[in-house]
C-alpha cells in the first residue's frame, strides 16, 4: 500500500471552495482505498488530505483522470501552497 498525508494552505475565505473541489471527482479513482479531506482545528486557512492507495502507481494514475484534472484546475486559484507532504506506507486499520 501507499499513503500520502498533506496540508494545503488556502487563500483567506476560500477553504470551503477548496474542499468542494478537492472532493469533486473522487468517486471513481481506481486503487483508492481512502481519501479523506479534513479542516485544521486551529488554522482556518488549512486543509489536510489523507490518502491510501493500493500502490504509488495508482496514485500517479489518478492525477491523469479527467475529473481529477478538472478539480485541480478549478481549485488552483484558492491554493496558497503545500505546507506539508508526507509519503507513508499504511499497514492496516479501520477503513483500509
Amino acid at each position: 500500500m501507499y499513503g500520502r498525508i498533506g496540508k494545503i494552505a488556502c487563500q483567506p475565505g476560500q477553504r470551503d471552495f477548496l474542499i468542494t473541489h478537492l472532493l469533486a471527482g473522487t468517486q471513481e479513482m481506481p486503487g483508492c482505498r481512502s481519501y479523506v479531506v479534513a479542516t485544521d482545528a486551529v488554522d482556518e486557512h488549512a486543509v489536510w488530505i489523507t490518502e491510501v492507495w493500493e500502490s504509488a502507481q495508482h496514485h500517479r494514475d489518478s492525477l491523469q483522470l479527467p475529473a481529477v484534472q478538472a478539480a485541480i484546475a478549478a481549485a488552483r486559484s484558492s491554493i496558497v501552497g503545500f505546507e506539508h507532504s508526507f509519503e507513508v506506507t499504511p499497514i492496516g486499520g479501520v477503513g483500509i
